[in-house]
């Protein structure tokens, strides 16, 4: 009775299945349902694990288009032609809409038919040098008579613009007085006292420190390439010795900055942006180079922050525990993470820039996803437009409240579209991360439909840090602390400067001045030189003249 199924006869397994009794049929049994079990398990098995396998190929096959879009979009970051050297249709934040109703023709060059233009400039602000250009003595002969022509009191007058560059020694000449009297013998010659200096003992005018901080910092160029050029007006300028007074202006300028910085933590909103601003030297904890240079615009100043951490404590300590109001700003996480905004005193508006190039980015990456994308970004071009319309009328007038209607209507259609492909399952993972991003931060997006005096976008900000990171690729950042230091000055001074409408020459030339007389230090009192506490004719006088309005077209 020990023979398995398999070893048995036919002709015994026939006789053992007529009787149902027998131990043989009952042990048959057994060992089918056994065999039938294990099969069962072994379905089970092999089926987990097809599951498992077609799950892990769909992962897979997820992972593979991600990273081939992720390569599309790095290819054309690195291979595709840059905003500055295409054409609007072609700049690498815009994605091809054939639907797009803006003129498909390329613009020509210049003024647009239709407009109607600045008219002429005016330059009567300059100087006039006269030349008087006369006639050969044989041309004043009459060829008929020989009479000779006489000069008319009158002259036929054009003007040229000229600028004359010369370098020049300024020398001088203190005068010498010998007392004619005996009642103060220390007093028996007298002298003139020299001329205050920015750079005690230095030769260096304030007129050639002010055209190294204007090229340094507002044309961005390296001091090497300005003292080169210098050298092309006959002046060879050491560049130690100019190193060396710049490291003495910092400690001046630094009471106008930390006014600056004052100033800019008044009021409620606010714009940030950082970039990144090499500084050439080594800190305990710290690897490498890379500092950030922060910017923080305010109402009527901008002030830029040097440290060497992008983390969330600079803004927090940069606004204040006391800080209240609305600060706009992309979406980096650190200014999620600061104190202010966990504790609600500060609310964070975000930019619908940032949000358009998610799409634009996922259009570029997944051709297949590009109608997508377009869809969206035709949605975000009318929030546009219809805020822009809006803001054209005051708040009180039935044209904005009509505007901010419609605006209303789009912002609810374009959230309760998020809202319903998020919840399809076979939302491709680009186009479900892009709305996952637009959903978590879609307060923040729609603070300007209830503030009208928030932007939609953060683009003020970016602008202004866009010279620093064209100095960044010029001068590389700074190769000392003093030196950074001196550069967040100079670029808040120029930026607050030009909010101003000043001239930055005037201004510097002012202000170098009024330190020179105090012997190389920057002045006790230094509210007259801020730009809000200005009169309106001193801030005519420092104006910067291309901003005026020009002349009326007499010709």
């Amino acid at each position: 009775m020990n023979a398995t199924l398999l070893d048995l006869p036919i002709k015994t397994f026939q006789t053992a299945a007529s009787c149902t009794n027998c131990p043989t049929v009952q042990r048959l049994e057994r060992e089918l349902e056994k065999l039938r079990a294990d099969f069962r398990r072994e379905v089970g098995y092999w089926k987990s694990q097809h599951a498992r396998a077609v799950k892990r190929i769909e992962q897979l096959k997820k992972e593979l288009d991600e990273s081939r879009g992720q390569v599309r979009a790095l290819q054309d970051k690195l291979f595709g032609r840059k905003s500055e050297k295409s054409g609007q249709n072609n700049r690498s934040n815009k994605l091809f809409d054939p639907e797009d109703d803006a003129p498909a023709a390329r613009k020509k060059r210049g003024a647009q038919p239709g407009h109607r233009g600045h008219g002429r400039r005016d330059y009567s602000h300059l100087g006039v040098v006269e030349e008087f250009v006369s006639l050969p003595d044989e041309s004043l002969i009459c060829p008929i008579c020989g009479r000779p022509a006489v000069p008319m009191s009158d002259s036929e007058d054009s003007e040229v613009l000229e600028i004359d560059v010369r370098a020049h020694r300024r020398r001088i000449r203190r005068r010498r007085y010998r007392a004619t009297c005996d009642c103060d013998l220390r007093r028996q010659t007298l002298t003139a006292p020299p001329p205050p200096k920015l750079i005690p003992k230095g030769n260096i005018g304030i007129s050639i420190w002010v055209l190294v901080l204007l090229d340094k910092y507002s044309s961005y160029r390296p001091t090497e390439r300005l003292l080169g050029q210098l050298k092309q007006y006959d002046l060879d300028l050491p560049g130690g010795t100019i190193n060396d007074g710049l490291q003495r202006i910092e400690p001046m300028l630094r009471p106008i900055y930390e006014a600056f910085c004052e100033r800019n933590r008044q009021g409620d909103f606010h714009q940030a942006d950082e970039t990144r601003w090499p500084v050439f030297v080594l800190l305990d904890g710290k690897k490498g180079y890379g500092w950030w240079l922060w910017v923080v615009l305010g109402s009527d100043t901008v002030v830029y922050l040097l440290d060497p951490s992008r983390g969330h404590d600079v803004p927090e300590t940069r606004f204040g525990t006391q800080a209240s109001g609305v600060l706009e700003v992309d979406r980096y996480s650190g200014y999620k993470a600061m104190g202010q905004v966990k504790s609600g005193l500060l609310v964070l508006a975000f930019c619908w820039a940032h949000v358009r190039r998610d799409f634009v980015g996922v259009g570029k990456s997944w051709p297949e996803l590009t109608p997508w994308a377009l869809e969206w970004l035709r949605r975000i071009r009318h929030l546009y437009r219809i805020n822009r319309e809006r803001l054209q009328h005051s708040i009180d007038s039935s044209k904005f409240q009509e505007q901010d209607a419609l605006l209303r209507e789009a912002i609810e259609a374009m959230r309760v579209q998020a809202v319903e492909e998020l919840s399809n399952v076979k939302l491709r993972q680009p186009c479900r991360k892009v709305l996952e991003s637009l959903q978590e931060h879609w307060t923040g997006l729609t603070r300007f439909v209830d503030d009208p005096r928030i932007p939609m976008d953060n683009n003020d900000s970016e602008q202004v840090n866009r010279g620093p990171a064209v100095a960044r690729k010029n001068f590389y950042g700074s190769g000392s602390l003093w030196s950074g230091r001196l550069a967040a000055m100079m670029f808040s001074l120029f930026a607050t400067l030009a909010h101003w409408k000043i001239n930055p020459r005037q201004w510097l030339l002012w202000y170098l001045e009024s330190c020179a007389a105090e012997g190389g230090r920057a002045p006790e009192n230094i509210q007259p030189f801020l730009p809000w506490n200005l009169s309106y004719e001193r801030r005519a006088e420092l104006g910067d003249r291309s901003e005026s309005p020009s002349a009326p077209d007499t010709s």
